[in-house]
């Protein structure tokens, strides 16, 4: 008797194989719309992700310090942050569930946000 016959064939093998195909990560297109947001210049310090879950749900928890210079920081960092929560952003097999800026500070010459992102795929 071979595997076919006991129900452990080929359409086992496929299923088994999209379990651990996940999606993409979505933090690069996150970053590069953050970034867009920002306008320029601007750059991310730092960026980490960690898996997070519920009940129901997949995705992932985004730290990210952006940092913004220029003539014009401090329009752009007011800019930037209102209305962050609205923002329909555009995230391949993901959906942005929330984002904040949770820190930030300012100097002569730059403002810097610490934001937190939640991201869930989107089945």
């Amino acid at each position: 008797m071979t595997s076919m016959d006991h129900g452990f064939g080929a359409a086992n093998l496929i299923r088994n194989k999209a379990i651990g195909n996940r999606r993409t990560n979505p933090l690069p297109s996150l970053l590069a719309q953050l970034l867009v947001r920002a306008g320029q210049p601007a750059i991310v310090e730092r960026a980490v992700s960690r898996p997070w879950a519920s009940a129901l749900f997949e995705g992932q928890r985004h730290n990210v310090r952006l940092r913004l210079s220029g003539d014009d920081f401090p329009e752009r960092g007011t800019a930037f942050m209102t209305g962050l929560a609205d923002v329909e952003w555009v995230l391949p097999g993901h959906f942005v569930a929330d984002i904040s800026v949770d820190d930030g500070d300012a100097d002569m010459e730059s403002v810097w946000l610490e934001l937190s992102a939640l991201t869930i795929e989107d089945w």
